[in-house]
């Protein structure tokens, strides 16, 4: 088993076992993504990137992760894939000759 899909059906039974896919509809997963993103955010509000609590933002990661997970299996996408596809759409929005050293958008490369 891909380890994409072990951790889907982890999570698939957690949910199962809790009755709960009834809340895990794709515009409630879109919001939880968005929720624990801002969470995460916390963790660095007012302090150095290096003071965040790391064992915090592991936890806040793997809710969005998680989320994230739910959603892609609510559509039928492979993760693997999509994150493929849109590295492929990333490298011709941003040559390596243009993008380099550089945190601007594509559109002003």
């Amino acid at each position: 088993m891909k380890e994409n899909e072990e951790i889907i059906q982890a999570l698939l039974k957690f949910r199962n076992e809790r009755d709960w896919e009834q809340f895990h509809n794709p515009k409630d997963l879109a919001l939880a993504i968005s929720i624990e993103s801002a969470e995460l955010l916390e963790l660095f509000l007012w302090k150095k990137a290096e003071d965040a609590n790391t064992e915090k933002v592991k936890e806040e990661l793997a809710d969005i992760f998680s989320f994230a997970f739910l959603l892609a299996e609510k559509y039928e996408f492979d993760v693997k894939e999509i994150v493929l596809e849109k590295i492929k759409k990333n490298d011709l929005k941003y040559p390596v000759d243009k993008a380099k050293g550089t945190s601007k958008k594509y559109d002003e490369l």
